[in-house]
């Protein structure tokens, strides 16, 4: 009854996300598994809805993430692009641009960066870059993440540029 009522309203708010109806079906039917694995330890006193909206919206961002889904299209349809006044032709803010990346790059622990550039560079999952390097997912995730997060500090006033850069 659950299923039915709510399936097709998650379905729209996860397209919202991952702009492709396949995938938000998927992710909608995997929420509701999850739902259903831990109906145990679900806190029944809340609406099961809000519950089964947070997993569907998590699983989207995982997906994106996971999937690195960005396209040209959407930066340009949202007019990103405009807003910081630099043309990404211009081959000398392209070139210092590509600079700062390398030498936020070069500023990572050692493994943080290896696992980076397998990960961004060489389009690696997180289960292959593991299996590689001979270390756990969870791993793999917090060294991402680490690394993530210096980027965005080092590279925030360039980060839609770097965004299109990495696009094309």
């Amino acid at each position: 009854m659950l299923f039915r009522q709510e399936f097709k309203g998650l379905c729209f708010f996860a397209v919202k996300y991952v702009k492709d109806y396949d995938t938000s079906r998927e992710i909608v039917q995997d929420a509701f598994i999850n739902l259903w694995e831990k109906k145990n330890v679900i806190d029944l006193s809340k609406p099961v809805k809000s519950y089964l909206s947070t997993s569907v919206r998590n699983k989207c961002l995982n997906h994106l993430r996971d999937n690195q889904k960005f396209n040209t299209d959407i930066l340009s349809m949202e007019d990103l692009l405009s807003d910081y006044g630099v043309e990404p032709q211009d081959t000398m803010v392209e070139a210092d641009i590509r600079q700062n990346i390398q030498d936020a790059i070069g500023e990572l622990p050692e493994k943080c960066r290896e696992i980076f550039v397998l990960s961004r560079f060489e389009n690696l999952k997180y289960q292959q870059i593991a299996e590689k390097l001979g270390i756990s997912i969870k791993t793999v995730e917090t060294q991402m993440s680490k690394a993530l997060q210096h980027m965005r500090i080092r590279l925030k006033e360039y980060i839609v540029i770097i965004i299109f850069l990495f696009i094309i």
